[in-house]
């Protein structure tokens, strides 16, 4: 169990309805348990007075990122609409929002966005939400494990986090054979500890 602190973050990772929800075009399997382990862990952090950020996939109609307009997703979290809000049983309301997929960019991490035409990324609001608040370690729950979760804690660890991921409030979408068992790996090899 994480002990939270004013120099910890509790990083909620894109528990969407598009993602948690079982109507969702990419419902992630398991992801009512991660609604509520990570309600849980939003309680236990506010309580800490930790930080709590939301990252929240937010894409238009039309972007190379849907396999509609050339990549391998299906259309999946498109901004204003009930795909794209968060999950009705999150607690939602507890810290600030990192947006990701504006403006047809691509990209998992809550820490950068990429251009799908150049692949030039950019960063989001997150590392700088991070620094502002001195915060030190990092908590990464939510969707989907093998993507977002996963380039989100290999994002804080590079730029110098002590990160943390509890595996009982993360879920994997498996689009390759095992891909959640093998982001697990990959976050602890880059220093991640999993719990």
């Amino acid at each position: 169990m994480p002990a939270y602190d004013p120099q910890t973050a509790l990083i909620v990772v894109d528990i969407q309805n598009d993602f948690a929800h079982p109507d969702g075009s990419l419902y992630v399997s398991g992801a009512e348990q991660v609604v509520a382990n990570a309600n849980r862990a939003i309680a236990e952090a506010t309580e800490a007075g930790a930080l709590v950020v939301y990252t929240q996939d937010w894409h238009p109609a039309d972007t190379p990122h849907f396999e509609k307009d050339g990549g391998i997703w299906p259309v999946h979290c498109v901004g204003h609409t009930w795909g794209a809000g968060f999950h009705d049983e999150l607690i939602s309301d507890a810290g600030p929002v990192v947006r990701k997929g504006v403006d047809g960019n691509d990209g998992y991490s809550g820490f950068t966005t990429r251009d799908p035409q150049s692949g030039d990324e950019r960063a989001t609001d997150l590392e700088d939400i991070l620094l502002e608040a001195e915060i030190e370690r990092c908590v990464v729950v939510g969707l989907a494990t093998d993507y977002c979760v996963k380039e989100t804690v290999l994002d804080a660890c590079r730029q110098g986090f002590e990160v943390l991921v509890p595996s009982n409030s993360v879920a994997a979408v498996n689009l390759q054979p095992a891909g959640g068992d093998a982001a697990l790996t990959a976050m602890s090899e880059a220093g991640a500890v999993i719990e």
